[in-house]
């Protein structure tokens, strides 16, 4: 996905913000907000937006002399998302459709997104997540969950690689593959992180801490940047990209990065953003399940 006008002010937003994270006083997030001003001219709006996402948090990294502003925030993900699990899998038992049911609770933990909103009150937003409101799909959203493909090329795969997205939300992507290996213990599922500390986006240390190293073997994708951009990425990572027989996509970084791929994706995100929701032709608060076909 090409970098629209309307993301350019989103990129200062996050830069500002990132930069009070990260403890800076006035005077250095300024000097943020400035390198952010001198880089972007420079930069093509051909490029995805987490493109200038990688560039932003390493200025701010430079500026604030913080490796990992949001560690703590991550931190805090991970333990609350991990006090409702076992709600979580008691609602999953009860669902007629299990696979479908833990789909949508994948998604809606996508809601964890400190690229879009710094202000999260993690707690307000996993009772959301664990509500029949956030979990649900209805009739209007279909044309973009695509649960019937999704389904066939699951069950016809072998080997799965699942794209992570943020901290937090793992645990609640830990719930859907632990139902793909339910349904069929054969299946070799791959979870890709970070490579390096970007925004709240899950790090190898984030998936132990979840769980998923019990269910699925944990790679990085050698990028630090907050969405997965295969010329960033390693090369071992791409050959374990093309070698899938499905790539699950989760959160908005991993669709800019990769909407115009090259091979099949499915796309689970919540369209938290105007912009992406004007992209993929959904409204803002839908839970998404694309099925993404190369031209």
């Amino acid at each position: 996905m090409k970098t629209y006008l309307d993301c350019i002010p989103c990129f200062f937003k996050q830069a500002l913000e990132a930069s009070r994270i990260a403890g800076a006083d006035e005077k250095i997030q300024r000097r943020v907000l400035e390198a952010v001003a001198e880089t972007l001219p420079k930069f093509p709006m051909e490029a995805s937006p987490p493109q200038m996402g990688r560039i932003i948090y390493n200025l701010v990294r430079k500026h604030t002399d913080t490796d990992d502003p949001y560690l703590q925030i991550k931190e805090q993900s991970n333990r609350l998302a991990l006090s409702i699990y076992d709600r979580a899998m008691n609602d999953l038992a009860r669902s007629q459709d299990r696979l479908l049911s833990a789909v949508e609770l994948a998604i809606a933990g996508n809601i964890i997104d400190y690229g879009v909103n710094n202000a999260l009150d993690i707690g307000v937003e996993l009772e959301k997540i664990l509500s029949a409101e956030r979990n649900k799909t209805g009739d209007e959203n279909r044309t973009f969950f695509n649960i019937d493909s999704f389904k066939i090329s699951l069950s016809e795969a072998n080997t799965v690689l699942y794209l992570g997205d943020n901290a937090g939300e793992t645990v609640f992507d830990r719930i859907l593959i632990e139902e793909i290996k339910r349904m069929d213990g054969t299946k070799t599922i791959t979870y890709a992180v970070k490579e390096k500390p970007i925004i709240n986006d899950a790090l190898k240390k984030d998936a132990v801490d979840c769980g998923i190293d019990t269910i699925a073997e944990i790679v990085s994708s050698g990028s630090d940047a907050p969405g997965t951009i295969p010329a960033l990425c390693s090369d071992e990572f791409m050959e374990r990209f093309y070698k899938a027989d499905i790539v699950i996509s989760k959160g908005q970084g991993n669709f800019e990065g990769l909407s115009d791929s090259d091979r099949t994706v499915f796309f689970l995100l919540i369209a938290k953003c105007p912009v992406i929701a004007a992209d993929i032709g959904c409204r803002v608060g839908n839970i998404v399940l694309l099925h993404h076909l190369p031209e």
